[in-house]
């Protein structure tokens, strides 16, 4: 891999992608970019989120545009590598040939984790709002380009956060730096302005947390959790453990 290939995350919403974020800013040589598909996400659908007009006065919206700019902007960094946040679901009605040129990381985790804390704020998300099966298209679809995505589940990766970026960082050819376990406390300047609505709890966080004890799934959530499984279980299948790289 080109050491000056751009990283692209591809999460679902609540899945610690924004600590994921953090902890790559911490590494020397790497600049962040935090969802540069939402904007054109929320025009090319119409869907009503937290602070959507907000979302939308802040960014290009022109999601092509947004990534042929993302790429000349790493042509122009020789000794620097971009980190692309971004959502699985927000790849609607783009020209997709941008992921021939960028390294690409899936992150996953338990929708019997994630569906709780996702309907706190989208109290009706349905199984595209939470990435599942837009992920498992896109691992698909990566391999079909002869492309080897690495996928992380944030259970695993919360567990033993070094164990798991030590082998991911040689999957995608970046250096492991302890760096990455922790950081200051409080917002990114390269956060969205989104930030205020999704990442109260990661801007009180200075590191990864061991995963929480988890309560009693709620019932009105069962059917969305049934839509959920399939695609979470054949990812977990071919995700990174602190035993194996994959």
């Amino acid at each position: 891999m080109a050491e000056n290939r751009p990283i692209c995350l591809w999460s679902g919403p609540r899945n610690v992608s924004t600590a994921m974020m953090y902890s790559f800013a911490q590494v020397p040589g790497i600049d962040v970019v935090d969802e540069p598909l939402y904007g054109h996400y929320l025009r090319v659908t119409g869907i009503e989120h937290p602070g959507r007009d907000d979302v939308l006065a802040s960014m290009d919206t022109d999601g092509d545009v947004v990534m042929s700019a993302l790429l000349q902007r790493q042509s122009t960094m020789k000794d620097r590598r971009l980190f692309l946040k971004q959502m699985a679901h927000h790849l609607l009605e783009l020209d997709t040939s941008f992921l021939d040129e960028m390294d690409h990381v899936l992150l996953i985790r338990d929708p019997k984790d994630m569906l709780p804390s996702l309907t706190v704020q989208l109290p009706e998300a349905t199984l595209e709002d939470t990435g599942l099966e837009q992920q498992w298209r896109l691992y698909e679809e990566l391999r079909n380009r002869g492309q080897d995505p690495a996928v992380v589940d944030s259970g695993i990766l919360l567990s033993d956060p070094g164990a798991v970026l030590k082998p991911l960082c040689e999957h995608i050819d970046l250096v492991y730096d302890p760096s990455m376990l922790h950081w200051e406390p409080g917002p990114r300047a390269e956060d969205g302005v989104w930030a205020p609505h999704w990442y109260h709890a990661v801007h009180l966080s200075s590191g990864f947390h061991a995963p929480r004890e988890k309560g009693e799934f709620p019932d009105s959530l069962e059917h969305l959790l049934g839509q959920c499984k399939p695609w979470y279980d054949k990812l977990i299948g071919v995700a990174i453990r602190p035993d194996r790289t994959q």
